[in-house]
């Protein structure tokens, strides 16, 4: 596909954004109205119905081949159909967050994160984009400890706007991604303040580390960070249990290498992924993703 020239940026920028805006709102606003269950149960119809037709498809069976050698055809079709029935349920969801928090959601394990609940005491949560990951920061609010939230900004202002709204952001909430997120993460933990960062995701200037058998370029910054400035990095695992229903496990502070090597430690957080991606591997979005460099 022909890159778009700047005059055709501009305009997509002042008509398209706007109505890609509108049409977010409208699909919010109709599962809105709709009971929790209800809206989960329609945005996994749709994800079934509409996820496997799109070009995304062809990459999310290549990489689960890819991941599980030994899975049949058949078994890793079915996988993404799952995978796209969770994506439905997260987007039709995202109006009933509050709400799923209430009373849908199990916390496991919560006295793992009791020497970082007094304020001042800096500390890293890491986790990726499994199950609803849209629930973790209200539910960290929930269990005493709200952290700053290490965030990409949608290329759309308006939808970003939105979003934002819908997560219940403020400015003082979030830290955006790049080299002025680098400095704002750094001085939360100098000033006591705990992170929060989704770290799975595909980072062209990160750090090459295996990931089920294959290299793949990694952000480096939970390590780098948690090394740097000596402070613990907990992961947190948030998963789908059944419909609209979730368990968030917290897990022991990670070990830092000896040697205070960066690439150790981040092989050590891939191969948790690995590990919660192998355990329900339709509820890691990921497999969407060109997470590979021959991708």
């Amino acid at each position: 596909m022909a890159k778009r020239t700047p005059a055709q940026r501009r305009f997509y920028r002042a008509v398209g954004y706007p109505l890609e805006a509108l049409a977010v709102a409208i699909i919010y606003g109709f599962f809105a109205l709709l009971p929790v269950d209800m809206a989960s149960g329609i945005g996994a119809w749709i994800g079934r119905c509409i996820g496997p037709r799109l070009g995304y498809q062809k990459r999310a069976l290549a990489s689960l081949k890819r991941a599980f050698p030994l899975y049949s055809t058949d078994e890793i079709l079915q996988i993404t159909i799952d995978m796209w029935d969770n994506l439905g349920r997260v987007l039709a969801e995202l109006p009933h967050l509050e709400k799923i928090i209430a009373d849908r959601v199990e916390v496991l394990n919560e006295e793992r994160i009791d020497h970082v609940k007094p304020e001042g005491v800096p500390c890293i949560f890491f986790s990726g984009h499994f199950a609803n990951w849209e629930l973790l920061a209200l539910s960290a609010q929930r269990t005493g400890v709200p952290y700053v939230q290490v965030y990409r900004a949608a290329n759309n202002h308006f939808v970003d706007a939105m979003l934002r709204k819908i997560r219940k952001l403020e400015d003082s909430d979030i830290i955006p991604k790049g080299a002025k997120g680098a400095r704002g993460a750094i001085k939360a933990l100098r000033s006591g303040r705990r992170l929060g960062m989704l770290v799975d995701q595909k980072m062209n200037d990160g750090i090459s580390v295996e990931l089920f058998g294959r290299q793949a370029m990694t952000a480096p910054a939970v390590a780098e960070l948690s090394i740097r400035y000596d402070c613990p990095a907990l992961p947190v695992r948030i998963v789908r249990t059944k419909g609209c229903n979730f368990q968030i496990q917290l897990y022991p502070a990670l070990e830092k290498p000896n040697d205070g090597d960066v690439a150790t430690m981040m092989r050590h957080i891939n191969a948790i992924f690995e590990e919660w991606a192998s355990e329900k591997p339709a509820q890691w979005l990921c497999w969407l993703h060109r997470r590979w460099p021959d991708d």
